[in-house]
């Protein structure tokens, strides 16, 4: 299936798994990320496709950040405290502590 132009017009960072990432510290960086899902969306749609939405999730990253409401489509993303990428599981904070201790703990258990 080809998707090279999914990315075609989206403002903010762009990478696999179609995630989107960008600063949010104004209110523009908040309209800019919605948009961008807007624009998503109306791809989906062009396309014949859906993104499962059960699986789409906002990571609020920043000890300021106000933790905006997006949505996709007619639906409201719901947030996350921690998601995992490529294997790594991280929280808002980008403490990746809920990931390191079960690994040194089963590394441990194999000396």
């Amino acid at each position: 299936m080809f998707v090279g132009d999914m990315d075609s017009g989206i403002e903010c960072k762009f990478a696999d798994n179609t995630k989107l990432c960008g600063a949010v510290d104004t209110l523009e960086g908040r309209d800019a990320i919605q948009r961008d899902l807007d624009r998503l969306e109306r791809w989906a749609c062009a396309n014949h496709m859906k993104f499962n939405k059960a699986k789409c999730k906002v990571l609020h990253v920043g000890q300021h950040n106000p933790q905006h409401n997006y949505r996709l489509g007619r639906e409201w993303i719901e947030s996350s405290p921690e998601e995992e990428d490529l294997g790594v599981l991280g929280d808002e904070k980008l403490n990746m502590t809920q990931q390191c201790v079960p690994v040194s703990w089963a590394a441990s258990k194999e000396l």
